[in-house]
């Protein structure tokens, strides 16, 4: 099964290449693979940018952080979404103090869109920016630990043995390419793993675990990965209960950044 690469990570800052996952194959993340990794993620969601850390945007009902857009509820919001912010805190403190206001708070402090860009230059947001560019190493790390969970999850969510095989060969045969282990980091912080039952639309997901499943053998990997996850995204859009069209050509750019070294 996976070995911890979230600790790893750490580790491969300051180390040269080793053995990250070991499996049916032995797959090595280098030091310059997470930083890149880490880098195409906050390009991804935010361009790049630093005032990208800190957004939430139109149609939304909560404010979005971190190189991977990592989801806060404001108090009273229960969205059918993974909240993936206080998570991330959890996983900074273990390396990095927390802003005191920040430690002592559960839920988004900002009940709306306009009350979060009324204090997006305040002293709070500017801490919070500040902190968020500082640890863009501890997020990275957060999100290959996320992956590193996700496969036992996905096989245990499955009911019969054939699904789970399926499922767990076509894991292993995206991470084997070249560009593998970004496509599945990066599609879990994207979309999540695909277990929670709350993240469906019409009883169907959108996670890695929906794309493994829709993957046929008959085309090269990461072509047929595209493929199936534009077909899921798409079923998602379809089924939407709001109108989330406007999110699938971004969706699908984003797709197209697999088949990219």
């Amino acid at each position: 099964m996976l070995r911890s690469l979230a600790l790893l990570f750490l580790i491969l800052l300051f180390a040269s290449p080793i053995t990250a996952l070991q499996a049916q194959t032995d797959l090595q993340l280098t030091a310059a693979q997470a930083r890149a990794i880490g880098e195409r993620i906050w390009h991804n969601e935010g361009a790049g940018r630093v005032e990208n850390l800190t957004v939430w945007n139109r149609g939304e009902a909560f404010p979005s952080f971190g190189i991977g857009h990592f989801i806060w509820y404001p108090a009273g919001v229960d969205g059918p979404f993974t909240e993936s912010f206080p998570q991330l805190l959890q996983h900074l403190k273990r390396t990095t103090t927390l802003p005191p206001w920040l430690a002592q708070t559960s839920a988004a402090p900002w009940r709306s869109r306009d009350a979060f860009y009324a204090a997006i230059d305040s002293a709070e947001m500017r801490e919070l920016r500040q902190l968020l560019e500082r640890t863009i190493a501890q997020q990275v790390a957060f999100i290959v630990e996320r992956m590193e969970a996700a496969l036992p999850e996905m096989l245990a969510a499955l009911p019969s043995a054939k699904r789970r095989e399926h499922v767990q060969q076509q894991f292993y045969r995206i991470a084997r390419q070249d560009n593998g282990l970004y496509v599945l980091i990066d599609y879990v912080n994207f979309k999540g793993e695909g277990t929670s039952t709350r993240e469906r639309y019409e009883g169907q997901g959108w996670g890695l675990l929906q794309v493994l499943e829709q993957i046929r053998n008959d085309k090269p990997a990461l072509q047929e990965f595209v493929r199936a996850a534009d077909f899921v995204l798409t079923r998602r859009v379809h089924n939407a209960p709001r109108d989330e069209s406007h999110w699938l050509p971004g969706w699908r750019k984003r797709l197209q950044s697999y088949l990219s070294p």
